[in-house]
C-alpha cells in the first residue's frame, strides 16, 4: 500500500467513515430508519389533511385554518430557540423517541375528546404542543441521518427518505378524505397518533455511530448555554452560502407557509368538490416529492448547488402563479405537483444535504435549529397574511402575487454566494 493511500485510510478512520462505505441498501440501520419514518410519514399524511379539514368543517372559516397553521409554526420557532442546544447534548436516539411518544399521546387526544363532543380550544392546545416535538423531532432527524449513512451518500440517503415520505404520503391524503368524509377528521387524526406510536418503538432497533467529539465540548459549550446556541448562529452566519440561504428562505417561507390551507381551500369552496377530491389534490402534490427523490442527487451532481436550488424554487413559484388561474381540479393537482417537486424536493433536499456536510457533527443540531428557527420566523405571519388576502381578495390574486414574489426572491440568489457554486465538485469546494 502507497504512503498516499494509508494516509487516506487513516483520515478515513479518524473521521469515522469509510473510504468505499457498502451501498445505502446494505445498511440495516438505514433500512430500519427508513422504513421506520415511512411509517411516519403514511400517519403524517392523515393529519395534514385531517386538521385543516376539522378546522374548516368545524368553524367555517379559512382564516381559522391560517390560525391553527400560524400558532403552530410559532410554537415551532420557539422550540427552535432552545432544540439546537438539547439536541447536541442528549442522546439523539432517545430523543427522537420521546418525541414520537409525545405525539402520539396528544394526537390520541383529539378523536378520544371528539367521542364525546367537539371542543374546538383542544385542536389549538394540542397541534401547537405537537409542533413542539415535531421541531425536537426534525433538528434531532437531520443530525442523526450523517451518523447511519456515509459522508459521500447524505444527499442521495435524504432523497431516499424524501422519496419515501412522498410515496407513504400519497396514498394518505386521499385515504385521509376518505376517512374523513365517512366518520369525520378526527378519526383519521388517530391513525397518525398510531403511527407515532410504531415509529418510537422502531428507533430502539436503530443504532446510530457515535460523535467522536461529542467528549471534547469546544469553549462555546463550556461558557454555557447562552454562548452554547450562539456557537451554531455564529457558524451559520458566517458560511457564505447558508447565510443568503437563509435570508431568502425567510422571505420564501413567509411567502409559502399558508400555501397548503390556500390549496385546500381552492378546491372545496372556490371548485366546490369534496373532501375526498381535497385528499386527491394533495395526493397528486405528494407524487411531485417522490419523482424528485430520484432526480435530486443527480441534478445536484450535474448542476452544483447554487443552479439547482434557484432553478427549483423559479419553477416552482411559476407553479404557485399558475395554480391562480387554473379551473380545473386535475390542473391544480398536476400544478400542486409541481410545486412540491421543485421547492420541498429538489430544493429542500440540497439545502438540508449542504447543511449536512460542511456543519461539524457536534454543532449540526445547533446549526439545524438557528436555521430553521430564522427561516420560520416569518411563517406564521406569512400564513395569516395568505388566508387573510385569499379571504378579502380570492385566492386567484393571492396565488399570482404569491408566485411572482417567489420568482423575483430566488432569482435575488444569483447576486448571493448561492449561485457560485459548480457542478460535480464536493461541498467543500462549491461554497
Amino acid at each position: 500500500m502507497s504512503t498516499r493511500d494509508a494516509r487516506k485510510d487513516a483520515t478515513a478512520a479518524a473521521d469515522g467513515t469509510e473510504q468505499d462505505p457498502p451501498g445505502l441498501w446494505a445498511n440495516p440501520n438505514y433500512r430500519i430508519f427508513l422504513a421506520i419514518q415511512t411509517l411516519s410519514a403514511l400517519g403524517d399524511s392523515f393529519s395534514y389533511v385531517a386538521i385543516p379539514l376539522l378546522v374548516l368543517h368545524s368553524t367555517g372559516s379559512v382564516v381559522q385554518m391560517g390560525l391553527v397553521t400560524g400558532l403552530t409554526g410559532v410554537a415551532s420557532i420557539v422550540t427552535g430557540l432552545f432544540a439546537g442546544v438539547i439536541v447536541d447534548r442528549v442522546d439523539r436516539r432517545r430523543l427522537l423517541m420521546v418525541a414520537d411518544g409525545a405525539r402520539c399521546l396528544l394526537f390520541a387526544l383529539i378523536p378520544l375528546a371528539w367521542l364525546f363532543a367537539t371542543p374546538m380550544w383542544l385542536v389549538y392546545v394540542v397541534v401547537p404542543a405537537a409542533g413542539v416535538f415535531m421541531m425536537l423531532f426534525n433538528v434531532a432527524y437531520v443530525t442523526v441521518v450523517p451518523a447511519i449513512v456515509a459522508r459521500s451518500q447524505i444527499t442521495r440517503a435524504n432523497g431516499h427518505l424524501f422519496g419515501t415520505y412522498a410515496a407513504a404520503s400519497a396514498g394518505g391524503p386521499a385515504l385521509a378524505g376518505f376517512i374523513a368524509s365517512a366518520v369525520g377528521p378526527a378519526a383519521a387524526i388517530g391513525v397518525d397518533a398510531a403511527t407515532f406510536a410504531f415509529s418510537a418503538i422502531g428507533i430502539l432497533f436503530v443504532k446510530i455511530r457515535p460523535d467522536r467529539q461529542a467528549d471534547t465540548p469546544d469553549a462555546a459549550e463550556r461558557a454555557g448555554v447562552r454562548r452554547e446556541f450562539l456557537a451554531g448562529i455564529r457558524f451559520l452566519w458566517a458560511h457564505p452560502v447558508l447565510r443568503p440561504l437563509t435570508v431568502l428562505l425567510s422571505l420564501l417561507t413567509f411567502l409559502t407557509y399558508g400555501l397548503t390551507d390556500l390549496l385546500i381551500f381552492r378546491v372545496k369552496e372556490d371548485l366546490g368538490h369534496p373532501d375526498s377530491t381535497v385528499g386527491y389534490v394533495l395526493t397528486a402534490g405528494t407524487l411531485g416529492t417522490c419523482l424528485a427523490s430520484f432526480a435530486v442527487a443527480r441534478v445536484r451532481e450535474r448542476l452544483g448547488f447554487g443552479t439547482s436550488w434557484i432553478g427549483a424554487f423559479v419553477l416552482g413559484g411559476t407553479a404557485v402563479l399558475c395554480l391562480g388561474l387554473s379551473e380545473s381540479v386535475l390542473v391544480v393537482g398536476a400544478l400542486a405537483a409541481a410545486m412540491l417537486f421543485f421547492c420541498t424536493s429538489i430544493a429542500g433536499t440540497c439545502s438540508m444535504s449542504l447543511r449536512q456536510e460542511v456543519t461539524p457533527s457536534h454543532l449540526l443540531g445547533r446549526v439545524t435549529a438557528a436555521f430553521w428557527t430564522t427561516h420560520s420566523a416569518l411563517g406564521p405571519l406569512g400564513a395569516a397574511a395568505v388566508t387573510t388576502a385569499a379571504a378579502g381578495v380570492g385566492v386567484t390574486a393571492t396565488c399570482l402575487g404569491i408566485g411572482v414574489s417567489v420568482v423575483c426572491i430566488a432569482l435575488a440568489g444569483t447576486l448571493t454566494g448561492i449561485a457560485r457554486s459548480r457542478p460535480g465538485r464536493p461541498a467543500e469546494q462549491e461554497v
